[in-house]
C-alpha cells in the first residue's frame, strides 16, 4: 500500500492557494440620516459640512483625508449621508465616533444623541 504525504494532505485540507487566493471585497453601505437638526436650522443643517468632516477625518491604511477608491461619500436628498466603503476598513461605530466628534466640535452635543436605527443606519 502506498501512503500518502503529509503535505499532501495538507494540500488537500487547506487548498493550493490558486483556488482561495483572494476573497471578494464586500462594499457596505451606512446611511447617516439628520433631518431633525437640520429641519431646526441649527448650525448641522449644512450637511456639506459634516460631509468635508467625514472626508477629512476617516482614515485609510493610516492615513486621513486620502479615501481613494476605498471610501466613498455621497449626499442625498432628505439630508442623508451614505458612507461606502469595504467592509475591512472601519465598521459603523467608527462613523458614530466621528459623528459624535463633530456634534461635539459644533457645541449641540448636549442637545443631541447619536443613535442607530437599523444594522446600517446611524
Amino acid at each position: 500500500l502506498a501512503k500518502a504525504s503529509p503535505l499532501k494532505n495538507i494540500l488537500q485540507r487547506y487548498g493550493t492557494g490558486a483556488k482561495n487566493a483572494k476573497a471578494k471585497k464586500v462594499a457596505i453601505k451606512y446611511v447617516i440620516d439628520a433631518p431633525g437638526p437640520a429641519a431646526d436650522n441649527n448650525k448641522t443643517s449644512d450637511d456639506t459640512t459634516f460631509e468635508k468632516f467625514l472626508h477629512n477625518r476617516i482614515k485609510v491604511n493610516g492615513r486621513t483625508g486620502q479615501l481613494g477608491d476605498n471610501v466613498v461619500i455621497s449626499r442625498g436628498a432628505d439630508y442623508k449621508i451614505t458612507v461606502t466603503a469595504n467592509s475591512q476598513l472601519f465598521a459603523k461605530r467608527y462613523l458614530k465616533h466621528l459623528t459624535k466628534k463633530f456634534i461635539k466640535k459644533h457645541n449641540i452635543r448636549d442637545w443631541l444623541r447619536v443613535g442607530a436605527t437599523d444594522k446600517l443606519y446611524l
